[in-house]
């Protein structure tokens, strides 16, 4: 296990932890709760820390960034200015079909701590550095702030322009929630009215799209890799079973979406997105203006 640092929040109201590594890209890998006098935990680990900082193998709730999910080419343009990107250059990784996935800061070990309490913590990572605008021409200032209180977990991302041009907004977060000792098949899944983006063989956005009238299921053998948009602002996704129940809210800066859920993994995917898939290959998004930074927050609540 490479030697990184962990930073333990704990919730002043109740026996709720999160425990976040800055040097492992400000990675979440736990938040659980005391019950019983065991510790229950209600995000998916998956493969570990160590296949994360190794290999980018996503757990707990990483952060998808510059862009989340997929594209659907190596190059995209910006107000004329052409991207290359190399895969296995500059953190770019691929999916099993060679696309772009989940950005290039997956374990990046150069966030920096600004503020740290008993339940909450902060962190920037300047996005200057020649490696980073290779792949994302767009100089700024990446924050990352989070609090623990009332048995809920905040996130807030704000970009900070720190050049005189606009930052694309096409991020996301990946929350790997789960429901402890209880069959997935058992689970509910409730998610609120917004469109389905229908996708090709590749995962990739096809044009085509159908309303999704949202509601409760249950999960039973339903496999997920879906995209959403129209996803208005105070959304909630919830995800129960038995006693628990996980609440993802969408509060502000997310109008976008994708739901994951692998029948091989105990998980479901939640995934607050600042634009859709492919944003950046087809302008679908909105940016932060210089002197003007944008802030988007959401939320996971244990019940």
């Amino acid at each position: 296990m490479a030697d990184v640092q962990t930073v333990t929040l704990k919730d002043p109201s109740s026996s709720m932890t999160a425990t976040y590594v800055p040097a492992a890209g400000m990675v979440c890998t736990s938040l659980a709760d005391i019950q019983a006098g065991e510790r229950v935990e209600y995000l998916g680990r998956r493969r570990g820390l160590q296949a994360y900082i190794s290999d980018g193998k996503t757990m707990g709730i990483p952060i998808l960034y510059p862009w989340a999910n997929r594209l659907s080419s190596n190059t995209y343009s910006v107000e004329g200015a052409e991207v290359n990107l190399i895969p296995g250059e500059n953190g770019v990784r691929t999916d099993a079909n060679g696309a772009p996935i989940h950005g290039v800061l997956a374990a990046n070990p150069d966030w920096q701590v600004t503020e740290e309490s008993a339940n909450g913590l902060a962190a920037t990572l300047d996005w200057a550095e020649p490696r980073l605008l290779a792949t994302f021409p767009f100089p700024h200032r990446l924050t990352m702030t989070v609090t623990l209180a009332d048995r809920t977990l905040t996130v807030a991302t704000t970009v900070t322009p720190t050049a005189p041009q606009s930052v694309p907004l096409c991020y996301g977060y990946h929350p790997y929630v789960t429901i402890p000792g209880v069959p997935r098949e058992d689970w509910r899944l409730q998610t609120p009215h917004m469109r389905h983006l229908l996708v090709d063989d590749r995962g990739l956005p096809s044009g085509e799209s159908r309303v999704w009238p949202g509601g409760a299921q249950q999960l039973g053998t339903t496999e997920l890799d879906d995209g959403f948009d129209d996803v208005e602002m105070g959304a909630v996704f919830t995800l129960s079973g038995g006693e628990h129940q996980v609440e993802v809210a969408f509060e502000r800066g997310y109008p976008a979406a994708q739901l994951f859920a692998p029948r091989v993994d105990n998980v479901v995917g939640i995934e607050p997105m600042a634009a859709p898939t492919d944003a950046l290959r087809t302008g679908r998004y909105t940016t932060a203006a210089p002197g003007k930074p944008e802030t988007a927050i959401f939320s996971i609540k244990v019940g």
